[in-house]
């Protein structure tokens, strides 16, 4: 979530790229826009468990931070496409990466959180 009084004065390079990129679901959107333009429709298929508040939100942070494109056509109903700018492009290897670490850790993940679950007291 971006901060709304951030100075902009990075402490980093990984603050940063975390600005950016930061967010439940900035990240899946960008994954998502590597394969192509895509609608605001089609990016809530592909993304059900977000709300339609939640990824325009981001998808505004997104944009104002270059790393998207949001271009609007002049016909009824509306038609808004979403696609990465070249900047964007640059956090492909990035994003490749994440997807690579989160193959490779899915199991561990899955049983580390499942295994938390259960040991967690009844509320009875």
């Amino acid at each position: 979530m971006r901060h709304e009084n951030y100075n902009c004065n990075f402490g980093c390079a990984v603050e940063a790229a975390i600005e950016v990129i930061g967010g439940k679901w900035k990240g899946v959107v960008l994954y998502h826009l590597q394969d192509g333009t895509k609608r605001f429709n089609e990016l809530r298929k592909i993304i059900p468990s977000v709300t339609q508040r939640m990824l325009t939100r981001q998808l505004r942070e997104l944009e104002m931070d270059g790393v998207i494109e949001r271009k609007v056509f002049a016909e009824v109903p509306p038609k808004v496409e979403y696609s990465i700018t070249e900047f964007g492009k640059s956090l492909t290897p990035i994003i490749a990466a994440l997807e690579k670490w989160g193959n490779q850790h899915i199991d561990v993940l899955t049983a580390t959180r499942q295994a938390a679950i259960n040991s967690m007291p009844d509320d009875e």
